[in-house]
């Protein structure tokens, strides 16, 4: 029996780099989960064979995030594997993972990038609890995936920052707003992870920059992230909400003597 073991968790973007990661975490835990995608099919269908392989239980299914009626369309998608794979309907764990990057200093980014990227990771993961609150049952979790850049400066991703600093605000206020039900709302916020997003750490050099704002000297794994979605939406982290979880591995932390 693991620790989350008749429990039904959604990952949004859970079929490639963090998501994945976290998926497979929470699928060895015991949740089913629901491995949401956008567009990479085969890598949604891999992670649910995956978690499968290993015992677990999961389903994929898709649906579009950052255009007009995403979050109804991807409710009613979720609502439509539960009753396939589970016996009873609703949710216990919401995890907003899903995201885009968006590169350039103010003078460089355009008005629809702008709207793009706040499309996808702060008005879809708002109108994405919005309407899964009806389903979310008394006591569940919801983790929003923020960054690192909302505590340290880095000018050429400023809209992207402001998008994660939008979802950080967004955290602590749901997390008074739904107390009264017991449900848990947190983020987690992760450093440099080495993923296909972050397609420039093949450089030998940008690698070893990146590793050096770390205090551990390396590169995150989405594991190192996955590890700490798990303990959040665990009922060992059922007095903790409101927070913002730096997974950064020690980033950026000052001045080394």
């Amino acid at each position: 029996m693991g620790t989350l073991t008749g429990r039904t968790a959604l990952v949004t973007g859970g079929g490639r780099g963090i998501g994945r990661a976290i998926s497979e975490r929470l699928g060895r835990d015991g949740a089913l989960v629901a491995v949401h995608y956008g567009s990479n099919e085969a890598a949604a269908k891999d992670t649910v064979a995956t978690i499968e392989a290993a015992g677990g239980r999961a389903f994929a299914f898709r649906a579009e995030l950052g255009v007009p009626g995403d979050a109804a369309a991807l409710w009613a998608a979720f609502d439509e594997g539960v009753a396939s794979h589970a016996d009873r309907p609703g949710l216990d764990i919401l995890v907003n993972n899903a995201g885009i990057g968006l590169y350039g200093r103010i003078h460089e980014i355009g008005e629809a990038d702008f709207d793009r990227v706040f499309a996808v990771n702060a008005k879809a993961p708002f109108f994405v609890i919005k309407h899964g609150l009806e389903r979310l049952r008394d006591g569940g979790r919801i983790i929003t995936i923020s960054s690192g850049v909302t505590r340290i400066a880095f000018p050429f991703t400023t809209a992207y920052s402001m998008t994660k600093g939008a979802v950080e605000v967004l955290t602590h206020t749901l997390a008074l707003d739904l107390g009264p039900r017991g449900i848990t709302v947190n983020t987690v916020a992760p450093g440099i992870v080495d993923t296909d997003m972050n397609d420039w750490l093949t450089d030998p050099a940008e690698r070893a920059r990146a590793a050096a704002y770390s205090a551990f000297d390396r590169i995150g794994d989405p594991a190192d992230i996955a590890d700490v979605v798990a303990f959040v939406a665990s009922d060992d982290a059922r007095w903790v909400t409101g927070q913002r979880l730096d997974a950064t591995g020690g980033s950026i932390l000052g001045v080394a003597s």
